[in-house]
């Protein structure tokens, strides 16, 4: 497979996940652009599932500094 073809596998296997995640927080508007409560959580469970910070950013709709952010240690509560 050429880097092309996996770009777009991983961007369509993303859209599935940020649709599942939806579904199992009960997000019903997906419309509505509002802060999301606990995305920290869900970016710190989805870094340790082994994805990278950029993927994160693409599934939760967040911008890539801050989850950069969340993901940093020293940043954590």
């Amino acid at each position: 497979m050429s880097d092309t073809e996996l770009l777009e596998i991983s961007k369509k296997l993303n859209v599935l996940i940020s649709l599942s995640l939806r579904q199992l927080i009960n997000d019903r508007d997906f419309s509505q652009k509002r802060k999301k409560k606990g995305v920290g959580d869900l970016a710190r469970y989805l870094f340790n599932m082994g994805l990278d910070a950029k993927a994160i950013a693409e599934i939760l709709q967040a911008p890539l500094h801050s989850i950069r952010t969340l993901l940093t240690p020293t940043r954590r509560k």
